[in-house]
């Protein structure tokens, strides 16, 4: 995990579903087979409203027509960022687009699990709603070391809480790489 990411920021509102981050529809690709997993990458973020897609200016997409990985590598959303059902594919596709992170004052906890247990993104959390200090398409660097997100365009700085016990896990590249790293789960061999 590195500690500082640096890239353009996608802003959200308050309650981004899991279903909004990747549409129930788009289940049917295999995270396995690399053609079928570009999929994921193509169609997340998706389900947002267009009210939503990229606030405040509204109706900014995520992804371009026929891409599967952003220009925008940092989420910052409002409050319960990930609610709804319980789909590990919520983080992995946006994982596959191209995010490094996202930047929220809450997370719904499965989302927040799947998103750390999976190693497919930061899941930061700030003191507050960041959204009315960014806007979508602002070049920003999140200092994890440092607790903190620059906005590189208004030249303002936000604490963000500090990842604890889960940034060993992001690093390791999930709970069961972690699990072998620190030798709480052996391989099928050593056993």
């Amino acid at each position: 995990m590195k500690n500082k990411i640096t890239g353009r920021v996608y802003v959200l509102g308050d309650d981004i579903d899991t279903d909004q981050i990747i549409p129930a529809v788009h289940l049917v690709y295999s995270l396995d087979d690399p053609n079928e997993r570009k999929k994921y990458g193509e169609f997340a973020l998706s389900g947002v409203p267009p009210a939503q897609a990229g606030l405040p200016a509204g109706n900014i997409p995520f992804i371009k027509k026929d891409q599967a990985v952003s220009q925008f590598s940092i989420i910052i959303a409002a409050k319960n960022f990930g609610c709804g059902s319980s789909r590990e594919h919520a983080p992995a596709a946006l994982q596959i687009a191209g995010v490094k992170a996202v930047i929220a004052p809450s997370y719904a906890r499965i989302f927040y699990r799947n998103a750390v247990d999976g190693g497919f993104l930061i899941p930061a959390e700030s003191q507050e709603s960041l959204t009315g200090y960014f806007d979508t398409g602002d070049i920003v660097e999140l200092d994890l070391a440092n607790k903190k997100v620059h906005n590189r365009r208004s030249g303002q700085t936000f604490a963000i809480k500090d990842l604890g016990q889960v940034a060993g896990i992001i690093e390791a590249g999930g709970i069961f790489a972690y699990a072998r790293k620190t030798g709480m789960l052996q391989e099928a061999a050593d056993v």
